[in-house]
Formats: structure tokens, C-alpha cells, sequence
């Protein structure tokens, strides 16, 4: 992109989060002048992208359409991997449990068979002889995909950091934006150190939404969200059949009960069990988030994961917030800015948004440089009908 008037940079990337980083790579890697601008520093812990693991996996239950973009971000991982010599993506496998109608099963079930996924449905038995943690309600069907696992956030987010800057992309951490504008055909971006020109922006504002792009009028939700680790009882289920070397990832739903999702144990025998309510949180903001947790939630929570682990009957290792930013759809926002074409945003993640990540990077690349991109995107219409008043 040629470089025009006052212009110190081709693009401007706000929030190097997740999302951010991965963009500012992209755009690096394709020989844009890159700035970012972030308010803290790389794997902190104030928003999304913390806790050690995220689910990774390909028979989306959500919708179908998003497994060509989990195909690319596989690859993208793999090649993060290795650009930045950090370990990011472990494949121990995935199940996904629920009665035989449900969203978590026959969503995965269909979305599978529609792309050819290599899987197994297996029944309430089978789970309880394949992994012994189990104890799944009788008429539960399991869907196991091997090609899934975990990605590790706060590694992602320092590798895209390190790469991008190798890259070129001058990149500036604990320096806050103020506020943004655009004006003619480029943008201006006011921080604490002064003003930023340049002829795009991408702003990948994470919970920081609400503030950042108010003018767009997203109903968007910012939620309060919890992570368990419990020690697991060895005597009754000894240690090798609850870590990664044994154990999948999972999500399960059965009957009327809440949906719950977490990972094997990762990280060695007094690391704890990690898992969480997927849809349980509670309406906060970035800033005001209550980070203490009380006593009841950790007893709710571990309540609701007997009923799927009977022997997760230890002690609570640790607990930790995090936020998620939902829209009302549960389908991400990915697109220009409706009013500013020199603005490409992506919000509104919705809790399953970090396997994508590598994806999402390039998909805002192209949206900056060439304004708009060969991915299917369409679900992520920023002006779709659900998302207007």
C-alpha cells in the first residue's frame, strides 16, 4: 500500500491481544508498516487470552461454516509454532457428550459428516470404558474426534508479538488508546504518547468493545466468567487416566443440565483439573470486573462436574476470572467498519473465538489491505440482522 499525505504508517493495529497480534503478523508478514498499540503487556491477564488452554477442535456444533476457517487456523498454528519456536498446540483428542438431539452431540455429529471429519460415536458405555474419569447419563452419545486438543493462549499471543516485531511491525505495549477517529481517507489514534496517523485501522478491542467501538452499536455483552482447577481422587481414578497423554478435551451437555467444557490435566499431577460453564456469565465491564471469587461458585461448579467426573472430589487447586464479550447470536463480528471502509473490526468472540485465531489474523489482513477477503465470513456480518436493534 503506497504511503499518502501525512500517513506515518499503512496500518494501525489497537489491541494486541489475541486477535491483534495475530493481525499485526499478517499484516508484517505482507510487508505493511505496521504500529500497534496495546494497553498492556503480552499474555497479561486482564482480558480473554489467559489460563493456561483453549479447546481446539474441528466438528463445530456451533455451525458448520465454521470448519474451513478451523482448517486454516490448524495450519496456522502449526506455522506459528514453528516461526516462534514455542510449543502453542497439543492434539490429545476431543469428545463432545450430550443425549442423542442434542446441539453438543448431533451439532458436532452433522458438522463432521458434512466435511468428511475423521470421528467415532461412541455410547454412554463406550465413554466409561474408553475414559475411566466418566460417568456419563445412560442415554448420552459421545462424539470423539482425535484432531483435537488444546492451544496454549498466553504463548500465542508472546509468539505473534515476537514474530510480528521480527517481522517489522513496531509494536508498543502499556501505552493505552485514548481515542480514534477517521478522517478523509486515514486514521488518527491519540494515546498518552501523542497521535498516530495512518491510512487503516484495525481495532481488535477484545472487552473492551463497549468503549471502543460505541459508535457501532453492537449489542454486546461483556461477561464475568469462572475457571476451576480440582485435584482429581488418585485412589479411585489414578493419575495417567486424567492427563494429556490419556484424557481428551470435552464439552458435554446432557438433557437439562448446563454445559460444561475444560481439559485433561496439562500441567503434571498437582496442576488440578481445569473446567468451566460454557454460557453462565455474568454482565460486566472490562474495567469493573469483580476478579474474587466466592466460595459457592466453586462449590456449584464442582456440583456440576461430578455429575460427569464422580471422582473430581479433591480439594480446588485455583479458580480465575475471565471475560468473554458476547453477541446475541453467539456468532463473532468480522468486517469494515459500516460507516469508516478504512476500519476493519473484530469483536465479539463469544467465548470460542481463540482456536481461530491464526485465521482471523490473516482474514483482517486482507480486510485492511485489500478490504475484503477470500474467507467465509459471511456469518460475521457486522450489520447482520441479529445484531440490529
Amino acid at each position: 500500500m503506497s504511503m499518502s499525505g501525512s500517513h506515518s504508517y499503512d496500518v494501525i493495529v489497537i489491541g494486541l491481544g489475541s486477535m491483534g497480534g495475530a493481525a499485526a503478523n499478517a499484516l508484517a508478514e505482507r510487508g505493511a508498516n505496521v504500529l500497534g498499540l496495546e494497553t498492556y503487556r503480552p499474555g497479561h491477564d486482564q482480558g480473554s487470552a489467559h489460563g493456561g488452554s483453549r479447546i481446539i477442535r474441528q466438528s463445530y456444533f456451533e455451525d458448520s461454516a465454521y470448519v474451513p476457517l478451523l482448517f486454516s487456523s490448524y495450519a496456522g498454528f502449526r506455522k506459528l509454532e514453528e516461526e516462534s519456536g514455542r510449543d502453542l498446540m497439543r492434539l490429545c483428542g476431543g469428545i463432545y457428550i450430550g443425549h442423542p438431539e442434542s446441539k453438543t452431540f448431533a451439532g458436532s455429529h452433522a458438522a463432521a459428516l458434512e466435511h468428511g471429519l475423521e470421528h467415532e460415536v461412541l455410547t454412554a458405555a463406550q465413554i466409561r470404558k474408553r475414559f475411566p474419569t466418566m460417568d456419563p447419563q445412560d442415554e448420552a452419545m459421545g462424539l470423539y474426534e482425535a484432531n483435537a486438543g488444546y492451544v496454549r493462549p498466553e504463548e500465542t499471543v508472546r509468539a505473534n508479538a515476537e514474530v510480528a516485531a521480527r517481522k517489522g511491525a513496531e509494536l508498543h505495549f502499556e501505552e493505552q488508546v485514548r481515542w480514534w477517529s477517521a478522517n478523509g481517507d486515514g486514521v488518527t489514534v491519540r494515546t498518552d504518547a501523542g497521535n498516530y496517523r495512518a491510512a487503516r485501522l484495525v481495532i481488535t478491542p477484545g472487552a473492551w468493545a463497549p468503549e471502543l467501538l460505541a459508535g457501532m452499536r453492537l449489542p454486546l455483552s461483556v461477561e464475568r466468567m469462572v475457571f476451576h482447577w480440582f485435584a482429581p481422587d488418585f485412589d479411585a481414578v489414578p493419575y495417567p487416566a486424567w492427563n494429556q497423554e490419556h484424557h481428551p478435551v470435552y464439552v458435554e451437555q446432557t438433557c437439562e443440565n448446563l454445559q460444561i467444557y475444560g481439559f485433561p490435566m496439562t500441567d503434571g499431577p498437582q496442576g488440578g483439573f481445569k473446567l468451566g460453564f460454557f454460557r453462565e456469565g455474568i454482565p460486566t465491564t472490562a474495567n469493573t470486573i469483580d476478579r474474587s471469587i466466592q466460595p459457592a461458585e466453586n462449590v456449584r461448579m464442582q456440583a456440576r462436574a461430578r455429575e460427569l467426573f464422580p471422582h473430581l472430589s479433591g480439594e480446588l487447586v485455583q479458580a480465575k476470572t475471565c471475560l468473554y464479550t458476547v453477541t446475541p447470536d453467539e456468532h463473532f463480528v468480522i468486517g469494515l467498519h459500516p460507516e469508516h471502509p478504512q476500519v476493519s473490526v473484530a469483536c465479539g468472540f463469544s467465548g470460542h473465538g481463540f482456536k481461530f485465531v491464526p485465521v482471523v489474523g490473516e482474514i483482517l489482513a486482507d480486510l485492511a489491505l485489500n478490504g475484503d477477503t477470500a474467507h467465509p465470513i459471511e456469518l460475521f456480518d457486522p450489520q447482520r440482522s441479529s445484531l440490529q436493534g
